[in-house]
């Protein structure tokens, strides 16, 4: 289950933010609050560890599902839909810029009341949260990178970019085309990918004529300038907080960058999920829970997680 909670981000752009709460269970006693007998349900939520989730260029809040709901068995798990994505606001004259989005992450644990939160980000999602512990260590208690690089990509990787939106074959005619072009017809798939396929079914919605992105693709090449042209190794040096480097081992980011991002980091450690790539949390969902476990068990007053 998930509830939208709306934040007001940097300019007054409008963000759409999704408390996920555990299922509940069959035939099951309800748990008491954590705040002892008695407590009113408010003060259990607000015991409860705070959790902000940030998915990746091009995502939404939903593609974290499965972490929210694993997680929201002892956390408050909150995914933030950014700027230009999901259901937030995409108004064509805001900034869709670093320090945009680090403050639209600010005002969301801010305003949520989660702080000192665990950040969890996806890609670019990452680097709008380290870039929050750097800024801010007094909102961020730890860290979780997932599959994002901190050194610059290049020129060529804008231009790669545009041309590959420019070969979408839009407007798709269904679902199962979305799903058919990104899991396989893709020049950029390296072998069938159903769940790649089902990770950008999520992000299109039906038009007149079709189905289209949520997005506009002119302002996700603009959020992803700062990464192609500049690298982010000083924020990450300025991490205090503890933090988590994953990756996959077929995804975008090296074991040698990967394992230097961890030098880097005053109190950095690391992990790797085989058989996955860019898209693991979403791919490999028990692999990922496995992989980040030690780390989140390691957390003051996080605890063990369901299944742990």
């Amino acid at each position: 289950m998930a509830r939208r909670i709306d934040v007001t981000g940097a300019g007054g752009v409008r963000l759409a933010a999704w408390e996920f709460a555990e299922p509940p269970k069959p035939e099951a006693e309800p748990a008491p609050p954590r705040g002892g007998p008695g407590a009113p349900a408010q003060q259990a939520e607000a015991d409860a560890p705070g959790v902000l989730l940030l998915h990746g260029l091009m995502g939404r809040a939903s593609h974290w599902a499965a972490t929210a709901r694993w997680l929201a068995g002892r956390h408050r798990a909150v995914a933030l839909d950014q700027r230009g994505h999901g259901r937030s606001d995409k108004p064509a004259r805001a900034a869709y810029t670093r320090d945009a989005y680090v403050e639209d992450a600010e005002a969301a644990v801010e305003q949520l009341g989660l702080g000192p939160a665990l950040l969890i980000g996806h890609a670019m999602g990452a680097l709008t949260a380290w870039q929050l512990a750097a800024k801010r260590p007094d909102l961020v208690r730890g860290l979780i990178i997932c599959d994002m690089r901190a050194s610059a990509l290049g020129a060529a990787s804008q231009r790669e970019w545009a041309d590959w939106f420019r070969s979408w074959p839009v407007p798709f005619a269904s679902l199962a085309d979305v799903r058919k072009w990104f899991g396989e017809d893709d020049p950029w798939v390296e072998r069938p990918s159903p769940a790649r396929g089902a990770f950008y079914a999520e992000v299109m919605h039906e038009c007149e004529d079709g189905w289209r992105p949520v997005f506009e693709p002119e302002q996700m090449l603009s959020s992803r300038e700062t990464w192609v042209y500049d690298a982010h190794w000083e924020e990450l040096a300025q991490v205090r907080c503890p933090t988590l480097v994953v990756r996959g081992v077929d995804g975008e980011l090296g074991r040698a960058e990967a394992q230097e991002m961890v030098r880097v980091l005053p109190r950095g450690r690391y992990a790797e999920i085989p058989d996955a790539g860019h898209l693991a949390h979403y791919d490999l969902p028990a692999a990922w829970q496995g992989a980040v476990s030690p780390f989140l068990e390691s957390l003051p007053g996080d605890g063990a997680l369901p299944g742990d």
